[in-house]
């Protein structure tokens, strides 16, 4: 006779470990990776390793604390580590669109910014005291007046030539004009034409003549104007580099040790020499403004000289360590931000905007994988980084093949940070299937379990991860029995009474659950009771449906039978998920057989009801009922198994077990009593196999046979294998231990025909047939019965 189980074994201990504190807030918070000593493994070899391509995947199934754990965990690790530098962009005076990035050392940066920002702010003045100073009007003056002599010089020559050939010189913005002179007064238009021709021919051949003389001296007059402003250019150039100075040498002097700065500050004070004009005016042109040209349109020209700061390390403890939730294109790799002014975007280096990937340079990066897949070009885009070494700030559009306006090309800068992707398993198994880069570039793979083992020192340490999140949420703290109360929770969600759930986002919820109901009675702590309230109110919210699918049950809408006996029929169990909440549904599984030769038919099946591992359970059962019962003759048989009241298809092979019970009753004529419900699948050698979701189905049963009215004989039968996995809920237990409710552990068919029927399953004899009046010796007559039958029918 199969033993039943006692209450004890129904569930895991209520306490493990004698806590050693009155509640958590006595315990130290824990900073450790809880259960996932093969993922912290993982870890520590993938951050150590240098070399290129090991980067980490991390696998698990959400709620397992991956992101959290994971940035905590780099956290630690990063305060060991050298902070990175800062990195600016800079105008590049040689192709602006083409901005220059410069590195500095973690604070530098900043620095470097402040210094250029009171440059600026000071530059333009500074100049105008100078270039308004009496010092170099003087200057100006003495130079001009030296040039203007030579003018003089040059002038009086001409003016003498020209007298001398009988013509005045006169100046004018188009040149110098040679006019006739008769009687001693100069002719105009008018008076010329006057003349008679041949006196205007004369007068024209000594213009022609005086014409060709006086080209050598025009070349004087534009040399001298060469000369006029290369002297003032000079002076100009001399006066500001002596302004300058008192500037510039500081800075230089501050960043001697950085060879691109210093040649950037070169670069700005050659570009201030060469446009002197330009920075005076405040940007402003030469000529006046137009009466409809658009006001703004011109910045100031100092403003080339800014410094943009795009990665500040100034305040940084060690290593960057950067969680990017919202990996979009622009947030990872940033962008040039745009102006509209007038109807027209603009841009330069001042606005680009660094990323997350430069943020986390010389550190780690965090990226949920399906963040990545938002956009194809963010993965892709993620993978050319890594391989090339180096990050690139490129318009998306761009990156996509188009271009809608002229953009920037900023310099790239070297990339060197350890990329940690979070994600699915599956997801890393298509990526490593199809992704040949993936496999290069990702080399480390560290999976999330979602359970731990239940031992004193992993309890312990779970109540340290509870003092944690009390701590860090403001949370109340808990007593011991609030402590048990959620390792009970986590060995539940486990399914395992010797494991507990590392799936700490649901057990952080119910604690905060509990945290309100503990809040609203005005306690001091949680305790079990405010944990168990939690977890059935919880429940609450979301089983109406269950509710109602009992009701129809009891109301006999849905036929279940809860007592007597039928041939054929055995109650079998299914777990309904709702998406977030699972509850156990009995269905009635019937059988009948018949004289035939199709064997069994799966109506489930025939029906496009069923699914691919559902029909592999019911083709099992031939391969059973062969083993047993055609090894002498054939299998003549024309069986029919059904889920009734099924509508919306069956998938799974847990009842298979409950449908060979079935088969057999039905062909050995002996009926089961209907107080039971089995789940289980099976083999071909007739061993009973462990099944999913068994807290819920057994739960599922309990409630039904509550509604319809308990007689104390009621009970489960399940594979034994599925012991370990007992975490029912307090009520169920109890009616267990009061003897209102039984469960049946089976190891094989023949043990649980038995426990359903009470009739002996029956032992082959050595000439292969059953003991008589019992189970297999029933079924293998009435098979034999039916062979006999055909044979007559066909004779």
């Amino acid at each position: 006779m199969i033993k039943e189980l006692s209450y004890e074994e129904a569930s895991g201990t209520l306490v493990d470990v004698d806590f050693e504190c009155s509640s958590t807030a006595e315990l130290l918070p824990s900073t450790d990776i809880l259960g996932q000593d093969r993922a912290v493994r993982a870890l520590q070899f993938g951050l150590k390793i240098k070399d290129k391509g090991f980067n980490i995947y991390i696998s698990g199934i959400p709620g397992t604390g991956r992101k959290t754990a994971i940035v905590r965990y780099l956290e630690e690790i990063a305060k060991t580590q050298p902070v990175p530098n800062d990195w600016c962009y800079v105008n590049n005076f040689d192709d602006p669109n083409k901005p220059n990035a410069l590195r500095l050392p973690a604070g530098k940066g900043a620095e470097f910014k402040r210094n250029m920002g009171q440059f600026v702010s000071e530059v333009k003045q500074v100049l105008s005291v100078a270039f308004d100073s009496d010092e170099y009007s003087k200057r100006r003056s003495d130079v001009l007046r030296v040039i203007e002599g030579e003018r003089d010089e040059i002038t009086k020559q001409v003016n003498t030539m020209a007298g001398e050939a009988g013509f005045k010189l006169q100046r004018t913005p188009i040149g110098l004009l040679l006019i006739p002179i008769v009687n001693g007064q100069p002719m105009n238009e008018e008076e010329f034409s006057s003349l008679p021709p041949d006196l205007q021919g004369q007068i024209q051949k000594r213009r022609e003549a005086l014409q060709q003389e006086l080209r050598g001296s025009m070349r004087q007059f534009r040399d001298l104007e060469r000369k006029t402003s290369e002297a003032v250019r000079e002076l100009n150039r001399s006066v500001a580099t002596f302004a300058l100075e008192p500037m510039t040498s500081v800075l230089m002097e501050k960043f001697s040790g950085y060879e691109e700065v210093v040649a950037y500050l070169e670069r700005i004070e050659e570009d201030i020499l060469d446009n002197l004009r330009t920075i005076l005016r405040g940007g402003q042109p030469d000529q006046p403004q137009l009466p409809f040209q658009m006001p703004g349109a011109r910045s100031d020209p100092t403003d080339r000289y800014k410094v943009n700061l795009i990665v500040d390390n100034s305040e940084q403890k060690g290593a960057p360590v950067v969680l990017e939730l919202n990996p979009t294109y622009t947030r990872l790799f940033g962008a040039t931000e745009k102006e509209a002014r007038f109807g027209a975007l603009i841009t330069d280096y001042t606005m680009i905007r660094a990323g997350s990937a430069h943020r986390a340079n010389g550190g780690f990066l965090v990226v949920p994988v399906e963040g990545l897949f938002q956009n194809p070009m963010i993965y892709d885009s993620l993978k050319r980084a890594i391989s090339n070494e180096k990050l690139e700030i490129e318009e998306a559009v761009a990156r996509m093949g188009f271009m809608i306006t002229k953009s920037l090309t900023p310099e790239p800068i070297p990339f060197d940070a350890k990329v940690i992707i979070v994600g699915d398993p599956q997801v890393y198994q298509i990526l490593f299937a199809r992704d040949r880069e993936f496999k290069e570039l990702f080399k480390v793979k560290a999976e999330f379990d979602t359970t731990m083992e239940r031992n004193e020192e992993n309890v312990n340490q779970y109540a340290s991860w509870i003092c944690t999140l009390c701590n860090k949420e403001g949370l109340m703290h808990l007593d011991p029995s609030g402590i048990a109360a959620v390792i009970q929770y986590s060995s539940r969600l486990a399914a395992d009474k010797t494991k507990m759930s590392t799936r700490f986002a649901d057990v952080s919820d119910i604690i905060r659950e509990a945290n309100f109901y503990a809040r609203e009675r005005g306690d001091d702590l949680i305790t079990g009771k405010h944990i168990n309230q939690a977890l059935e109110e919880k429940v609450y919210r979301s089983n109406l449906i269950e509710k109602k699918i009992a009701e129809m049950i009891a109301r006999d809408v849905i036929m279940i039978d809860t007592d007597g006996e039928k041939v054929g029929q055995v109650n079998g169990l299914a777990v309904l998920s709702l998406g977030d909440y699972g509850f156990g549904k009995p269905s009635r599984i019937t059988a009948t057989v018949g004289v035939g030769k199709e064997g069994i038919v799966d109506i489930e099946r025939e029906a496009q009801m069923g699914g691919p591992t559902h029909t592999k359970g019911v083709l099992i059962l031939s391969g059973y009922l062969n083993s047993n019962y055609a090894q002498r003759e054939p299998l003549s048989l024309a069986a029919r198994l059904v889920f009734e009241q099924s509508y919306s298809g069956v998938d799974g092979d847990s009842a298979s077990s409950t449908e060979l019970y079935a088969l057999l009753s039905a062909l050995s004529g002996k009926p089961i009593k209907q107080h039971f419900a089995v789940t289980g699948s099976v083999n071909q050698k007739g061993e009973v196999q462990a099944i999913g979701g068994v807290n819920e189905k057994l739960e599922g049963f309990y409630e039904v046979c509550k509604a319809k009215g308990m007689t104390g004989e009621e009970g489960v039968v399940i594979p034994q294998s599925n012991v370990q996995n007992l975490m029912l809920k307090e009520e169920v237990v109890e009616a267990i231990k009061e003897g209102r409710f039984h469960i049946y552990p089976v190891k094989t068919i023949d043990e649980g025909i038995e426990v359903l029927t009470g009739v002996k399953a029956g032992k082959r004899l050595p000439d292969g047939t059953y003991e008589e009046n019992t189970i297999h010796g029933l079924a293998q007559k009435r098979l034999k019965e039916m062979a006999e039958l055909i044979k007559d029918y066909r004779g």
